[in-house]
């Protein structure tokens, strides 16, 4: 079992952080952005991201502190790995994308300055665990929550060598525009991808257990991750062992509320 290890950033609401804004690589205000956020009275919903303030460097350097110290926690707890999620527009996928990382720094401009965050990160995070018990989720083409890379394919495929070379656990690749009904676009993430990360590759976004054992026959993908058909079959072993049949999950309950669309969803034996 991996924790996930993730900064909202700019998608995130002061209340959340009373008396203090979001941070990011810029302070570029996302005016689409949503997150879920819970009232005084205990009712959850989404609300409009608060305006960001840009990250000092001794912010970003307590940053990849914190994400070690994320690490240890995670080790004391008893989890068997971490995965940084640099992926959906949050904090380390805010530093890599040019649209929203405008700093003049050491840590924007060049490709290799927007890519520096998350190499400090993973190697802080690689100073408390070994790279094999390390994973890395990225979303290449990823064009919800305010990116817009000016060169996606350059970026991601940049950065897929150089956790090659890092020989970590896994390389988590997500296609999650497709959350939002957008069309797959895993056929066009994989050519920059594939041939730069050489170790286990997971795929994820929209998935079935057909499409899933396809792209593992014909050599995609070494693994391939379940979200929402997880949320709505508790027993997906089982039921991937059998063929079938599957709940459809319901995206009205995603993200909050009580047991509904959470703890409901019949299992095969019930």
């Amino acid at each position: 079992m991996f924790l996930q290890l993730w900064h909202c950033g700019r998608m995130s609401h002061e209340s959340l952080h009373p008396g203090e804004a979001p941070v990011a690589p810029s302070a570029i205000h996302c005016d689409q952005c949503q997150v879920f956020v819970v009232d005084a009275d205990g009712r959850g919903g989404p609300t409009p991201v608060s305006p960001p303030r840009e990250l000092t460097v001794d912010e970003i350097r307590a940053t990849v502190q914190d994400y070690a110290s994320a690490t240890r926690n995670a080790l004391a707890a008893g989890f068997d790995g971490v995965e940084v999620h640099a992926a959906n527009g949050y904090l380390i996928h805010q530093f890599l994308a040019s649209n929203t990382n405008q700093r003049t720094d050491r840590y924007g401009g060049s490709l290799e300055n927007r890519c520096r965050f998350l190499f400090e990160v993973m190697e802080a995070v690689l100073g408390e665990i070994p790279a094999g018990r390390v994973g890395v989720r990225l979303a290449p083409l990823f064009g919800l929550n305010g990116i817009a890379d000016a060169d996606p394919a350059e970026t991601q495929g940049h950065v897929a060598e150089r956790l090659n070379d890092l020989g970590i656990a896994y390389l988590h690749a997500a296609d999650t525009d497709v959350m939002r009904g957008a069309a797959p676009q895993m056929e066009a993430i994989l050519p920059f991808i594939r041939p730069r990360f050489r170790g286990p590759l997971m795929l994820n976004g929209a998935y079935d257990p057909q499409r899933a054992a396809a792209e593992i026959t014909q050599g995609d993908a070494d693994l391939v991750a379940f979200g929402r058909l997880y949320l709505a079959n508790p027993d997906l072993p089982e039921r991937i062992r059998a063929g079938g049949p599957y709940n459809n999950p319901d995206p009205a309950t995603f993200y909050g509320g009580g047991a509904e669309g959470y703890t409901d969803y019949p299992t095969l034996a019930g």
